[in-house]
Parts: C-alpha cells; sequence; structure tokens
C-alpha cells in the first residue's frame, strides 16, 4: 500500500457516517483533536522504538501514518504538499535545509 493509497482510504471513511467509521468521528471533533490523536500514536511509536520491539513499532509507526493523513485531512493539506516540500528539500543537503529553516 502507498501513502497515495491510504490517502484516499482516509477521505473515503472521511464522508462516511460518524456510527460507520471512525476517521469520520474524530474529523468531526475538529483539527485540534485530530493533531491530538496524531501525538498519542507518535508517542506510543517513540515508546516502542525505545523498547526495541520491532513487531509493536510496526504496528504503532502504521497508526502513526494513517493518523497524520488524518491530521492533514482535518486541514485540508493534500499529502501531495507534503510530499513537494520533500521533494523540494531534496535539491540541496540536509544540514543546508535544516540551517535554511526559520528559528
Amino acid at each position: 500500500m502507498t501513502l497515495e493509497e491510504l490517502e484516499a482510504i482516509v477521505a473515503d471513511r472521511a464522508g462516511a457516517s460518524q456510527e460507520e467509521s471512525w476517521t469520520a468521528k474524530l474529523l468531526a471533533k475538529g483539527p485540534e483533536k485530530c493533531a491530538e490523536k496524531f501525538g498519542e500514536e507518535a508517542i506510543e511509536a517513540i515508546i516502542e522504538a525505545v523498547k526495541g520491539d520491532r513487531e509493536r513499532l510496526a504496528s504503532e509507526a502504521a497508526d502513526v501514518l494513517f493518523h497524520l493523513l488524518v491530521m492533514l485531512k482535518s486541514r485540508d493539506l493534500p499529502l501531495s504538499e507534503v510530499m513537494n516540500e520533500l521533494a523540494r528539500r531534496q535539491s540541496r543537503s540536509g544540514l543546508a535545509e535544516k540551517a535554511s529553516r526559520p528559528s
């Protein structure tokens, strides 16, 4: 599965009823709640990375990717814009790119 395919799944579920879709229910709570859920999943992934449990880390990383796309959807930011930003950054070294960011 690609991130673009997962984005399409999120979009499809966003259009479902809240009784049928966890994604629709979460999106109905607003961008702040979507961001909170993404943060929770990221923390869980960090914990598994530190523990060294590859299977649990893979599971939590999947949750992170899914909830990142839900959070983006909550702000109507398509994955393509994120990918364009990544492509833009590839034109220079990571150290130079990081140094150019506002403090």
